[in-house]
Protein backbone atom coordinates (compact mmCIF):
# COMPACT_ATOMS: atom_id res chain seq x y z
CA UNK A 1 0.00 0.00 0.00
CA UNK A 2 1.07 3.53 -0.61
CA UNK A 3 1.44 4.81 2.89
CA UNK A 4 1.62 8.43 3.99
CA UNK A 5 2.30 7.26 7.55
CA UNK A 6 5.54 5.64 6.38
CA UNK A 7 6.56 8.80 4.57
CA UNK A 8 5.87 10.87 7.68
CA UNK A 9 7.86 8.43 9.82
CA UNK A 10 10.83 8.87 7.48
CA UNK A 11 10.50 12.65 7.66
CA UNK A 12 10.44 12.46 11.45
CA UNK A 13 13.68 10.45 11.43
CA UNK A 14 15.40 13.08 9.33
CA UNK A 15 14.04 16.32 10.67
CA UNK A 16 11.79 16.03 13.65
CA UNK A 17 8.11 16.71 14.04
CA UNK A 18 8.36 20.47 13.53
CA UNK A 19 9.77 20.01 10.05
CA UNK A 20 6.86 17.79 9.06
CA UNK A 21 4.32 20.51 9.68
CA UNK A 22 6.44 22.95 7.70
CA UNK A 23 7.02 20.49 4.87
CA UNK A 24 3.32 19.75 4.52
CA UNK A 25 2.26 23.36 5.24
CA UNK A 26 -0.41 22.08 7.62
CA UNK A 27 -1.17 22.93 11.22
CA UNK A 28 -0.84 20.02 13.62
CA UNK A 29 -4.62 19.34 13.76
CA UNK A 30 -4.80 19.29 9.96
CA UNK A 31 -1.77 17.02 9.68
CA UNK A 32 -3.41 14.65 12.17
CA UNK A 33 -6.56 14.63 10.03
CA UNK A 34 -4.58 13.96 6.85
CA UNK A 35 -2.86 11.02 8.53
CA UNK A 36 -6.15 9.62 9.91
CA UNK A 37 -7.81 9.89 6.51
CA UNK A 38 -4.80 8.35 4.75
CA UNK A 39 -4.99 5.39 7.11
CA UNK A 40 -8.74 5.18 6.54
CA UNK A 41 -8.58 5.19 2.73
CA UNK A 42 -5.79 2.59 2.84
CA UNK A 43 -8.00 0.32 4.97
CA UNK A 44 -11.04 0.88 2.73
CA UNK A 45 -8.97 0.14 -0.37
CA UNK A 46 -7.85 -3.15 1.19
CA UNK A 47 -11.42 -4.02 2.20
CA UNK A 48 -12.85 -3.45 -1.28
CA UNK A 49 -9.99 -5.22 -3.05
CA UNK A 50 -8.17 -2.30 -4.63
CA UNK A 51 -4.53 -2.95 -5.45
CA UNK A 52 -2.45 0.07 -4.45
CA UNK A 53 -0.18 -0.29 -7.47
CA UNK A 54 -3.12 -0.28 -9.84
CA UNK A 55 -4.59 2.72 -8.05
CA UNK A 56 -1.27 4.59 -8.24
CA UNK A 57 -0.97 4.00 -12.01
CA UNK A 58 -4.52 5.07 -12.86
CA UNK A 59 -4.39 8.41 -14.68
CA UNK A 60 -0.66 8.60 -13.88
CA UNK A 61 -1.35 8.87 -10.17
CA UNK A 62 -3.85 11.72 -10.41
CA UNK A 63 -6.85 9.49 -9.71
CA UNK A 64 -5.33 8.32 -6.41
CA UNK A 65 -4.31 11.87 -5.54
CA UNK A 66 -7.88 13.05 -6.16
CA UNK A 67 -9.33 10.12 -4.18
CA UNK A 68 -7.08 10.89 -1.20
CA UNK A 69 -7.97 14.59 -1.44
CA UNK A 70 -11.66 13.68 -1.55
CA UNK A 71 -11.21 11.51 1.53
CA UNK A 72 -9.37 14.26 3.41
CA UNK A 73 -12.23 16.67 2.71
CA UNK A 74 -14.98 14.18 3.55
CA UNK A 75 -17.17 14.93 6.55
CA UNK A 76 -18.20 11.28 7.02
CA UNK A 77 -15.10 9.95 8.79
CA UNK A 78 -17.09 8.54 11.71
CA UNK A 79 -19.70 6.96 9.42
CA UNK A 80 -16.91 5.48 7.29
CA UNK A 81 -15.14 3.96 10.31
CA UNK A 82 -18.42 2.38 11.46
CA UNK A 83 -19.03 1.03 7.94
CA UNK A 84 -15.48 -0.32 7.78
CA UNK A 85 -15.80 -2.14 11.12
CA UNK A 86 -19.06 -3.74 9.98
CA UNK A 87 -17.70 -4.54 6.52
CA UNK A 88 -14.66 -6.27 8.02
CA UNK A 89 -16.85 -8.28 10.40
CA UNK A 90 -19.33 -9.25 7.67
CA UNK A 91 -16.86 -9.75 4.81
CA UNK A 92 -18.35 -6.94 2.70
CA UNK A 93 -16.27 -6.11 -0.38
CA UNK A 94 -18.36 -3.38 -2.00
CA UNK A 95 -17.69 0.24 -1.02
CA UNK A 96 -20.22 2.08 1.10
CA UNK A 97 -23.02 3.74 -0.84
CA UNK A 98 -22.22 7.09 0.76
CA UNK A 99 -18.53 6.96 -0.25
CA UNK A 100 -17.56 9.65 -2.73
CA UNK A 101 -14.67 7.43 -3.88
CA UNK A 102 -16.85 4.44 -4.79
CA UNK A 103 -16.45 5.07 -8.53
CA UNK A 104 -12.67 5.37 -8.14
CA UNK A 105 -12.56 2.03 -6.29
CA UNK A 106 -14.62 0.48 -9.08
CA UNK A 107 -12.20 1.77 -11.72
CA UNK A 108 -9.28 0.24 -9.82
CA UNK A 109 -10.75 -3.26 -9.63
Amino acid sequence: MICIKGMVAQLRQHGGEGDIVTDFSYSRPMLDRVLRQAELIDRVMCRVGVDAGTAARLDRGMALYEARSTCIGCSRERQCRIWLARAEAQGVVEPAEFCENAAFFGRCR
